[in-house]
């Protein structure tokens, strides 16, 4: 399949793929599996918004999130073998996977050796993996141990600075102790990607299968948002056959439009579609043309960067 030509909408900054005209999709991009080699809490994938290795730390393993998004790919069927986070192994596997990814060893497994060239960097490390990351209880120390080991294998690489970057549902991004640890990632080249995948209360409830209220994410975007910018990471699916309605992407601007003028700073609005196997049967990915018409309304409608993301192309 012939990927369309870019244009402003899809053009991501230095920090979402590398420059120039590279290829925005590999088949690497299709496997993000939370399990490497013998590994429990580290996973490094290579992500299509990270343009290059992004060292994932599962902070969930035992596969409880407070959203059960119908597109998510973690199967819950099924039980992890691991159910707590041990520190000090998290940290001793971080520490090994960072070393194998600077030093470029990792390229001779057979994972990551069809890895292109221009892919071949470390962009961050991501607090992500089976569940919300900041329902973790020692959230804040988790992060903090998490940045001396980047600082230490940075300085022993003498590598540029590696990003830092918490992908969040922003359920609980007002507890105290997850503010905290926001304010470690802020002082350790942090980022904060924090999810909005609808705009009416009908609609997220439809996509994310929770109890918690959308006013209460969208009140933890804005609020975070007014102490450092942010990127708002959303996914937008067939449901049933049906894209998302026209309404619904207006009211999606809409809640983009009041943060901003509640103060909310928004870098960058990554616009993505599925590229892997979601939990959901009836889900599937928009075409390669209603993902850049999706940021080109974000751009129109906001004057907001945007990035967009295409799902696994198909012959």
């Amino acid at each position: 399949m012939t990927r369309p030509p870019e244009t402003a909408a899809n053009q991501p900054d230095s920090s979402s793929r590398a420059a120039g005209s590279q290829p925005l999709w590999h088949p690497l991009h299709a496997e993000h599996e939370r399990r490497f080699e013998n590994l429990r809490f580290i996973y490094p994938v290579l992500s299509r918004r990270s343009a290059g290795l992004s060292i994932g730390v599962n902070l969930n393993p035992d596969k409880i999130c407070n959203f059960d998004c119908i597109y998510c790919q973690v199967d819950r069927r099924t039980e992890s073998d691991t159910r707590f986070v041990e520190t000090p192994a998290m940290l001793a596997e971080l520490e090994s996977v960072l070393d194998c990814a600077l030093s470029g060893a990792i390229y001779e497994m057979s994972k990551f050796a069809a890895t292109p060239q221009h892919l071949r960097r470390v962009n961050d490390i991501a607090f992500s993996g089976d569940g919300e990351p900041t329902t973790h209880r020692n959230f804040a120390e988790v992060v903090a141990a998490c940045a001396e080991v980047k600082r230490r294998l940075e300085q022993r690489y003498q590598a540029p600075p590696i990003k830092m970057v918490l992908i969040t549902n922003a359920s609980m991004l007002h507890r105290p102790h997850v503010r905290e640890g926001l304010e470690i990632l802020d002082a350790n080249n942090g980022e904060i990607w924090g999810k909005l995948d609808a705009g009416t209360e009908a609609y997220y409830q439809r996509i994310e299968r929770t109890k918690i209220p959308f006013a209460q994410v969208l009140n933890n975007l804005t609020e975070t948002a007014k102490v450092r910018p942010i990127v708002i990471q959303s996914l937008f699916m067939r449901v049933g056959g049906e894209s998302p309605s026209e309404a619904e992407l207006e009211a999606y601007c809409d809640r983009l439009n009041e943060i901003v003028a509640a103060g909310g700073q928004i870098k960058l609005v990554q616009v993505y579609t599925v590229a892997r196997r979601p939990a959901e049967s009836y889900v599937a990915a928009l075409t390669d043309g209603e993902v850049d018409a999706i940021a080109a309304l974000v751009q129109n409608r906001c004057g907001l960067p945007t990035a967009a993301y295409y799902g696994n192309p198909t012959p």
